[in-house]
This record gives structure tokens, sequence and C-alpha cells, in this order.
């Protein structure tokens, strides 16, 4: 055992007996202050390449964990091959009011109404400026204040004021919690949206990657639709999925699952591997798919890179197994590697998308 995975185990009881924001942010605050010790080397079997990165190993930490660009490069040294940063905002915004993160403990879930509290783009800006010329792959995820007048030139200024400093950027208009916001998955919504970002992107960054993040919870019609547009705009990646708004009747914790926002974590995992396989089928290989939702062992990223995912992301379970988590995943992909005799975890991607289909 590592001393981060004996330290991680120790820290994590007293960290579920907090409250959850506070336990977040006491994470957080641990990660900024102590000395982080670098992980060793990937297994090169756990290479891949995608949005014109070459990924030391697929498996990344979701927007939502570091919201404020504070410690990327801390995340980084824990082993993950990539990070993702926010939601960013362009206007500094405090987000809904307190309580608004949920633990569902014995379904090992997290319903968050955060409501994309962020320091605003221009705090964020900075500090991803001044870590340029670091390694390590830090992509942000963007989204409009909850009060502006016009969202779709919000996109436009985050893009504008971000690309420059990031490895990529994530168009949220999936976020539950901005009242709204899921109206731009709508078709001539997101068209317009993608239009003013990649223009922006073009004229300060040309060539930076632009992926979009999409709700589990579309309609095959809906999906249909934003495959469609992000085909035709010619985007560099899409990220499925957010968090549901959804309460499956298996929860177990159903009082919790009252409360307002969206749902993340182990509950998820079904919905949002069958959306990565679906949208893989529509895509046609045209761009690399990164798969969210549920994912808490080596078994669930090797399902969803077989739905479809060259990359996955994972946050929720952080949670209840501690930072320790990825190095523990990364190991387990290598052993499904030996145990299939395959070479590379390049070679499972999509291999079983069908068995994930929808309908």
């Amino acid at each position: 055992m590592t001393l981060l995975s004996l330290a991680s185990r120790l820290a994590q009881p007293f960290l579920l007996a907090t409250d959850p924001e506070t336990g977040h942010q006491l994470a957080v605050t641990a990660l900024k202050t102590l000395p982080v010790p670098r992980c060793g080397a990937d297994d090169r079997r756990l290479a891949v390449q995608a949005f014109g990165f070459d990924f030391s190993n697929p498996v990344g930490l979701a927007a939502g964990f570091d919201k404020h660009a504070e410690v990327p490069d801390a995340c980084l040294r824990l082993g993950f091959g990539f990070v993702e940063v926010g939601g960013v905002t362009p206007e500094p915004q405090v987000g809904n009011p307190k309580p608004r993160l949920f633990r569902l403990v014995p379904d090992q879930a997290v319903i968050n109404r955060y409501g994309l509290n962020s320091d605003g783009v221009d705090a964020v800006a900075e500090r991803l400026r001044r870590r340029q010329g670091r390694p390590g792959i830090v992509g942000v995820n963007i989204g409009p204040n909850k009060d502006t007048a016009d969202r779709i030139a919000d996109y436009g200024r985050l893009v504008e004021k971000l690309a420059p400093h990031a490895s990529y950027l994530s168009v949220n208009v999936s976020s539950p919690n901005t009242p709204g916001l899921r109206d731009l998955q709508q078709a001539s919504f997101l068209d317009e949206v993608l239009a003013r970002s990649l223009d922006a992107r073009d004229r300060v960054a040309a060539g930076k990657p632009v992926l979009v993040k999409i709700a589990p919870d579309l309609s095959l019609a809906g999906l249909d639709d934003m495959v469609e547009v992000c085909r035709t705009r010619r985007v560099d990646g899409m990220i499925v999925s957010n968090t549901t708004i959804e309460r499956p009747a298996s929860l177990i914790d159903q009082a919790t699952a009252k409360e307002a926002g969206g749902l993340s974590g182990a509950p998820l995992f079904d919905r949002s591997t069958r959306m990565l396989a679906e949208t893989y089928r529509r895509v046609e290989g045209q761009f690399p798919l990164v798969g969210v939702g549920g994912i808490a062992s080596a078994e669930d990223a090797f399902a969803k890179i077989a739905a479809g995912a060259t990359v996955v992301q994972l946050y929720s379970a952080l949670v209840f197994k501690g930072l320790s988590l990825v190095e523990d995943i990364k190991a387990g992909l290598v052993q499904h590697l030996k145990r299939e005799g395959l070479g590379s975890i390049a070679a499972v991607i999509g291999s079983r998308a069908d068995d994930w289909r929808l309908g």
C-alpha cells in the first residue's frame, strides 16, 4: 500500500462524517497545502490518443471537484491521465443557497445543486496562465451565468479568455442546476452556442479542442439532433454524460433522493453507459468520446471504454472511496487486459457498444 493510499483510507471516515460541502473543501485544501508525491509511470498498455493528445492513461478527473482551477497539478500527481476543472462562468457567482450537496451513502451516490458556483473566468484564466509550461492535460468546463442576458455570448467570452490557457474546452449545456441551461441542447440553440464558441476559439487559439457535454436524460431523438449538430460543426468530441434529474426507483435513501439537483454516482452508471453507447453508434468514429457517470472500479471503467469511450472521467466515487481510487482503477485495467490477452486499452474502445443499446 502506498503512503497516498494509506493516508486516503485513514482520512475517508473523517471526511464522510463532515458536512458534504465542508468535506469537499477540506479535500481541495489538503491538495493545496500538503505535498502530493507523483505516482509512478503508467503502464504503456493504458496509453490512448484522443483530441490531439497522448494520454498516458484513460482515467480523468471530471469537472466539479476542482471548480476554480486551484489544484489541477496536485490532481495530476494523484495519477489521473487528465483533469477537467470548472464549471467556470464569465462573472463570479456564488451559486445556489446551502445546503446544496447531499450524500446518499447506501447508494454510493451524490446529489448536487451547486448552481455553477465560480470564481469567474478572469480568476481561473490567470491560474491556468500561471501553470502554462507544466506537463499534463487540463481541460476547462464552461457555462453561462445564471442571470446573464445573453447565454450564447457568455460561451464566446469564456472561450476567448480560456482557450489560450486550457488544453481543451468542455461546453456545458447539460447542468440541471442552472435554470433553462438544458434548453441549449435543442439543435438550433446548440448550433448557435457552437458557432459562437468555435468562432472565438479560431480567433484566439485555432485548433484548440472543443468538446460538448450532454445530459443522460435525452431522448434518442434529442440525441440524434445533438450528434448531428456536433458532427456538422466538427467539434472535437462529446462528454457523456452530466448528472441526471431522474431518481431511479432502486435508490435506498429515498428521503435524501427527494432533494432537488443532479444525481451522480453508482445509480447513474447504467443510464449514462447506455447513452454513451448510443452516442458512439451515431458518431461513427468522427470524433472520440469521454465516458462519465458512476465509475467506481476498474470494471466500471473497462465497461465504459468497451461501450465507446476513448477516455473516462470520475468524481463522485472519490467521495466514498478516496483519492487513491485512480491508482486502483489503473491497476485493475491492466489486469483486465492481461486476462483478455489484449496489448492495449485502445483495442477495447467500442468493442461492446451493441451490448449497451437503449433500444
